[in-house]
C-alpha cells in the first residue's frame, strides 16, 4: 500500500509505484470517484481516444431490423 501527505494547498503527490502501475506521465488527467461507503477510486485518463478504435468490433453476420422485430415482440 502506498501513502501520500496532503500539503497546505490541498495537493498530494501520487506515489511512484501508483504512477508506474497506471502509466501516468506529466500532463495526464486523473479522476477521483467518491463511493457511498467512503472509499475513493483513482482513475487515469491518459490514453488517447483513438486507442478505443475497434474496441467494440462486431462479429458474426449482420441482420436486418425486420429480422430483429419478431424477436422483440411479446408472445401472444
Amino acid at each position: 500500500m502506498s501513502e501520500s501527505t496532503i500539503t497546505s494547498k490541498g495537493q498530494i503527490t501520487i506515489p511512484k509505484a501508483v504512477r508506474e502501475a497506471l502509466h501516468l506521465d506529466v500532463g495526464d488527467t486523473v479522476y477521483f470517484d467518491l463511493r457511498p461507503d467512503g472509499t475513493v477510486v483513482l482513475m487515469a485518463r491518459n490514453a488517447p481516444v483513438e486507442s478505443l478504435f475497434g474496441l467494440l468490433k462486431r462479429t458474426g453476420t449482420p441482420i436486418a431490423i425486420e429480422e430483429m422485430n419478431p424477436a422483440s415482440l411479446p408472445d401472444e
